[in-house]
């Protein structure tokens, strides 16, 4: 087991022990995908809880999309239990140097080139920033 599963379950514990029910829900849900993935062999776990948040965000825009307020709120309240466990995000300046840096180092010139300096650019920001965030600077530092 690696760190963030292992404190996933500590903090599980002492949910449990707090009665805080939607908190406990959340948890066993992503230590559950947590041990999936680890025993499919995927050591990921930055990967797997961003995937999770993203999910949860998703459906909760369809939900409010549909006029279902209270059940958009459970799916936040989920992903802001899972950004509890991600490194936090880079801020706009941090990015825009990352996306610099990695059209620099790729050469890149044109639209054309966004796939590689998306690569690069991915790869330096490290999790730490939403791959739409990134895919939008690139594309206005090429345009």
């Amino acid at each position: 087991m690696s760190s963030i599963a292992d404190s996933v379950k500590q903090d599980l514990t002492t949910a449990m022990k707090a009665g805080e029910k939607a908190r406990v829900g959340a948890l066993r849900l992503v230590l559950s995908e947590l041990q999936k993935a680890a025993k499919d062999g995927n050591d990921d776990e930055q990967a797997i809880l961003r995937r999770e948040r993203k999910r949860r965000l998703e459906s909760a825009a369809a939900f409010r999309d549909a006029g279902r307020a209270e059940l958009a709120e459970g799916e936040e309240s989920e992903a802001a239990v899972i950004q509890g466990y991600l490194p936090a995000e880079l801020g706009d300046e941090e990015l825009r140097a990352i996306v610099a840096d990695a059209i620099a180092e790729t050469g890149a010139t044109t639209p054309k080139d966004m796939g590689g300096v998306m690569k690069v650019a991915v790869e330096k920001a490290g999790g730490r920033a939403d791959g739409k965030r990134i895919s939008g600077l690139v594309r206005e530092a090429l345009a």
